[in-house]
């Protein structure tokens, strides 16, 4: 049966990833660092999971050391522009994503995250498109600052379950990059993926259903159909 839905954050519940491109190059720019990533470059360095990581790729491939940057600081100031850029609504969910929550809880059933992105970012997404803090929204928040091996690791997904109790066959969850498609299926999980703008034509063939965005997917029965199949 199932009990709960995992939701990815950034790209699966709301568009945020040109948030948080705008934010790390206001941020290099703030820094005096002449850095600018525009959406190619970002999209590929979306292919390495986690802020400070993607930094640090971005600081080999122009021939720089990593370890000569503050990159957890820059990361900071960064996180802390994203967080004002969501104050001034910067952002909305996805098209289904509203309807498909209200429903699992009419349903009862719990919702989790299982994302790599920090706390704070989630925190930041929830007072912006629902008006209330993160854990009034959500059952179980695993963020990618308590895991050491972000996505492909299944280890966020892993924690997400532990946390609620449950086993994979119990929860679905809702990704929309191949990267979090492969975490999910790792934890044994059931994935619904629905591309977003920066992951559209990635490899989604290991997942168990892929859809343009959440209202198509036409309520939990079709989540249900998932457990069962891979129960």
């Amino acid at each position: 049966m199932l009990e709960a839905l995992i939701f990815d954050v950034d790209g699966t519940l709301a568009e945020t990833e040109d948030v948080h491109r705008r934010a790390f190059n206001d941020t290099f720019a703030a820094d005096g660092l002449p850095w600018v990533w525009s959406r190619d470059a970002y999209r590929a360095l979306l292919g390495t999971t986690g802020g400070k990581e993607r930094i640090a790729r971005h600081i080999r491939e122009a021939g720089g050391d990593p370890a000569q940057v503050d990159i957890p600081a820059l990361h900071a100031a960064k996180t802390a522009r994203y967080v004002d850029l969501m104050a001034q609504g910067e952002i909305n969910l996805r098209p289904g994503i509203a309807d498909l929550m209200a429903e699992a809880r009419a349903a009862g059933l719990r919702l989790a995250v299982a994302t790599t992105t920090s706390h704070p970012n989630v925190e930041a997404l929830c007072k912006a498109v629902f008006g209330k803090p993160a854990e009034q929204v959500f059952d179980v928040i695993a963020s990618g600052d308590r895991v050491a091996a972000k996505k492909p690791s299944p280890d966020i997904y892993l924690l997400a379950l532990q946390q609620m109790g449950l086993l994979p066959h119990q929860a679905v969850a809702l990704e929309d990059s191949r990267n979090g498609l492969r975490a999910a299926k790792a934890a044994g999980l059931a994935c619904c993926v629905s591309p977003g703008i920066y992951t559209q034509g990635e490899d989604f063939s290991e997942a168990d259903l892929v859809i343009d965005d959440f209202s198509a997917l036409g309520g939990l029965s079709r989540l249900r159909r998932l457990t069962q199949d891979t129960a």
